[in-house]
């Protein structure tokens, strides 16, 4: 995008944004236009939430459904980072290039075989029809302890082998990069997941926690590009440690994460764009509150949220 953080309202002290304190003396009216402006010139990725209520992973989505979201995202973004290539989600990147959006597309894969193979499959096949800018093979599937190494660096370097051209990588917590040395070479990009909340961090303290978790996935991309594809805060829930859930909390992770990587180039993937129920299964219910937009497809912050 065009627009830099000093060209925002009246913040001359913009470069000072990595400072705690930078948002303390800002009145709900300048946090609110603040967020408005930056969503509203556009930021880099939102990772796309595809479910509504009462839906799941295993459902399959519509076209219709997919697009309807799709449309309110691509005023305030340039990239959709999807999750899987089967059971509608392999229509999310169809769309978005229809749109003009870039895309992060990935493969799901976990501890059912048959489908790994339909994930990779499609993410193949997907890429061979120029529906793909960053192919991402796996997403935390060490941290969940689904596959082995070795077993993740087969398919990697497989999908590396079919979609020569398109960029590879992986997504995991910022930590497994470091602690796995042989995945981080295998990638051509590092895809860097980076939560404060999920390691309890007050969110004074949040902003410096993700800077400190991105330089820990630079240092260990050894020169490759770094993306972070998911940071984030919740609006609403239990909290975890020092990290509490709130509307004001979740607005200005989103300000502080944002003047960040625009003042440092460094591109990022938002978690996330909508809210969605089903993740309270998986999460508790702060899992369900971490979209920009609610439920419902309504913007949660600026003038009247706040």
């Amino acid at each position: 995008m065009s627009f830099r953080p000093d060209q925002f309202l009246s913040f001359k002290e913009s470069k000072q944004f990595t400072n705690p304190q930078f948002l303390e003396d800002k009145t709900e009216e300048d946090l609110s236009n603040l967020f408005l402006e930056i969503l509203h010139g556009g930021v880099h990725g939102f990772c796309f939430s595809l479910y509504q209520d009462g839906q799941k992973p295993g459902d399959i989505i519509s076209e219709g459904q997919i697009r309807k979201r799709i449309e309110i995202l691509k005023p305030h973004t340039q990239w959709i980072r999807s999750f899987s290539c089967i059971e509608g989600n392999e229509l999310i990147p169809k769309v978005a290039k229809e749109m003009g959006l870039k895309t992060l597309v990935g493969a799901w894969l976990g501890k059912d075989e048959e489908k790994n193979l339909q994930e990779i499959e499609n993410l193949i096949r997907l890429s061979g029809e120029g529906l793909v800018d960053i192919a991402a093979v796996g997403n935390e599937v060490l941290y969940r302890d689904d596959l082995t190494e070795a077993e993740l660096m087969y398919f990697i370097q497989h999908v590396k082998n079919e979609i020569p051209g398109i960029p590879v990588g992986y997504v995991d917590a910022y930590y497994e990069f470091v602690q796995r040395p042989h995945i981080a070479e295998l990638c051509d990009v590092i895809l860097s997941n980076c939560y404060p909340f999920w390691e309890g961090t007050d969110f004074n303290n949040s902003l410096q926690h993700m800077q400190q978790m991105f330089h820990q996935a630079k240092q260990a991309a050894k020169g490759k590009p770094v993306i972070i594809t998911e940071t984030g805060w919740p609006s609403h829930g239990e909290s975890l440690g020092g990290a509490v859930p709130s509307q004001k909390a979740a607005m200005k992770y989103f300000i502080n994460t944002h003047l960040w990587a625009m003042d440092e180039n460094i591109e990022v993937f938002y978690f996330s764009s909508f809210d969605e129920a089903w993740k309270v299964g998986v999460e508790g219910d702060v899992g369900a509150y971490w979209g920009i937009w609610d439920k419902n497809q309504k913007l949660k912050f600026g003038h009247e949220h706040v």
